[in-house]
């Protein structure tokens, strides 16, 4: 592996020197920049569900509510601000990735992230990008990915966001932003604090919620500095802190808890010389946890993986037309824990992407990636995606990709059944989009095929439980999104929908997949007058099985939730909101896990201030 760095490093180095031939040529920068600049440059032929700050600003603070309101994911939750679990196209939750500001965060030891445990409010923009994407992000992007990003802008502004909000359950999030920036210097930071009680009623039931409670806190700092037009230092840094009481399903249980611990840090160097955009990220992201599975006992059982991640991104624009983007990467996990001994994984990766346009109305891109690791055989990955513009009115994509998911920590180390000779699992899939465009009125209509083969599944073998490359799945589906505005006068009107119909079918049984729902839909009415501001959110989930034989007598049945929110804004300058949300409004009993019952209807008010 020594080799592979020297390699890497060499490659760096001669890419540098390509880089800066044509100094002579200056190139401005954007005065809004992300670091996940693949999200925009080579996402042309997949959907992305992109949500606005305003949308992020309302409703619950927790990414779990934000996404199950807003769009087609379908959440396991063993109950309000517990584990929370995404199925997206029907794949599984080690099958999202989660992306911050450009770098795959999900968990060495488990393979996901835990939704629960974001809040929304320290990001500026939230965006879900459907379909394959393990090319640009990496292991588990098999059935699409989030992405969490905070923005770097110049716009010489001092702008200072501080929000309060209080709940039912003596929930209490507390949010604090800031942005200075000038010309050439850009300070992003935030902090919130949230916690809640959460021992709220069962609906139709005499029992509560017991043992739920939870707190968190999340410290973030992002910098930006342009050394000068062609020049610029990136730093973005994260810090949460978090411990949750897992909620007890019977009085009788021994109450447990959970602590974690997550930091990330990442500083980029973006180098612009005429047509080359060099880009060199180095990023160093820790996470550790601590169970006790007695909380009135000190003895707890613990984890923890630190991650160190060099990526080098040359871009190349062959006139206005094409771009040629190689990019090569080094990964090293160092894992431990009460029941993995001490592992290291060094992956090396090689990218070339490619796209172009051809003419006003034509754009095709290719990407691939291979990866050179000593833990697992790595599969050789692509993607290719077709856009057409037939008209101002109706667009059409098409994208096919290979992708996988490696195998986590815990598959191939754990003491008690961890097996090394696993194969990363494997994904086949083809999409077809269509998209309709009339004045202030936008549908989207996308069919999707998926093939995943070499599954991992944890399954009993003569002494223990082992995760064994084994269940084949097809998922296939269609997912429609509409968009409207109207403004009438002063009056101001919108409505956003998502609807998916997914089937997720085990190969060997020709059954469902469970906690995989046929049927997802959601819909926001908004209304806005003068300083008045109202929605209403409506998301119906249909019924979901429980057991691999789709056993109905054990499956959760379909419900649906309503919500309401208004706020005013106050002050001369419009700067001071006051607002009350009331959710679940018709106290529907209701559950996405079996046994784990969800609050009824409970309230959350704010204040929001800006100066």
């Amino acid at each position: 592996m020594k080799q592979n760095i020297l390699f890497l490093l060499g490659v760096l180095f001669s890419l540098s020197v390509i880089a800066q031939t044509k100094l002579d040529s200056v190139q401005k920068l954007e005065e809004v920049t992300l670091s996940d600049n693949k999200l925009k440059t080579f996402t042309n032929t997949q959907s992305v569900l992109k949500l606005s700050d305003s949308t992020i600003k309302k409703g619950n603070s927790l990414l779990t509510h934000l996404l199950n309101n807003n769009s087609t994911i379908y959440f396991k939750e063993n109950g309000y601000g517990m584990v929370s679990s995404p199925s997206l196209r029907g794949t599984t939750a080690q099958q999202t990735a989660v992306v911050w500001n450009g770098i795959n965060i999900n968990s060495q030891l488990n393979g996901q992230t835990d939704f629960s445990t974001v809040n929304t409010k320290i990001f500026d923009a939230i965006d879900v990008r459907s379909g394959g994407g393990s090319v640009l992000y990496g292991s588990g992007a098999i059935g699409g990915s989030i992405h969490l990003n905070n923005e770097i802008a110049y716009k010489n502004e001092n702008t200072h966001h501080v929000a309060i909000n209080y709940g039912s359950f003596n929930t209490l999030n507390t949010i604090y932003k800031g942005h200075f920036s000038t010309n050439k210097l850009s300070v992003n930071a935030n902090v919130s604090y949230l916690q809640s009680d959460n021992d709220y009623d069962y609906v139709d039931s005499n029992k509560s919620n017991l043992n739920g409670a939870f707190y968190s806190n999340n410290i973030g700092l992002n910098l930006g500095y342009k050394i000068n037009d062609n020049n610029i230092i990136k730093t973005f840094s994260n810090y949460y802190d978090g411990q949750r009481h897992f909620s007890l399903q019977i009085s009788t249980e021994t109450p447990s808890k959970y602590k974690n611990r997550d930091s990330r840090n990442l500083i980029e160097y973006v180098g612009l010389f005429g047509d080359f955009t060099s880009k060199l990220k180095v990023a160093y992201l820790t996470e550790e946890y601590k169970y006790f599975s007695n909380i009135e006992r000190d003895s707890y059982t613990d984890g923890g993986v630190n991650s160190l991640i060099l990526k080098y991104d040359l871009s190349y624009k062959l006139g206005d037309d094409i771009t040629i983007n190689p990019v090569i990467d080094y990964t090293q996990n160092t894992g431990e824990g009460s029941s993995i001994k001490k592992v290291k994984r060094d992956v090396t990766g090689f990218n070339l992407l490619l796209k172009q346009k051809i003419g006003s109305r034509f754009l095709y891109e290719i990407t691939t990636r291979q990866e050179i690791t000593n833990n697992y055989k790595s599969p050789f990955l692509y993607s290719l995606g077709l856009k057409y513009k037939f008209s101002n009115l109706y667009t059409l994509t098409l994208n096919g990709s290979k992708n996988y998911r490696v195998p986590t920590f815990n598959d191939l180390y754990w003491q008690d059944g961890g097996n090394p000779n696993l194969k990363p699992e494997l994904s086949y899939q083809i999409e077809l989009g269509n998209k309709f465009t009339y004045k202030t009125i936008d549908v989207s209509v996308t069919g999707f095929y998926n093939d995943i083969t070499d599954m991992i599944r944890w399954l009993p073998t003569t002494t223990v439980w082992m995760p064994i490359n084994t269940d084949k799945v097809k998922t296939y589906g269609v997912e429609g999104e509409l968009n409207i505005e109207k403004a009438i006068n002063k009056h101001h009107f919108s409505l956003s929908s998502t609807y998916a119909y997914t089937v997720s079918e085990d190969q060997e049984r020709k059954k469902q997949l469970i906690y995989v729902p046929y049927h997802k839909a959601t819909a926001s009415l908004g209304y806005n007058y003068n300083r008045l501001s109202a929605y209403y959110q409506y998301t119906f989930v249909g019924e979901v099985f429980t057991q691999s034989d789709n056993n109905k007598k054990y499956n959760i049945d379909a419900y649906y939730l309503s919500n309401l929110g208004v706020d005013y804004t106050l002050g001369s300058n419009k700067n001071f909101t006051i607002g009350a949300q009331i959710n679940n409004i018709f106290n529907h009993n209701y559950e996405s896990v079996l046994g784990r019952f969800m609050p009824g209807t409970n309230f959350n008010t704010y204040l929001n201030f800006n100066f």
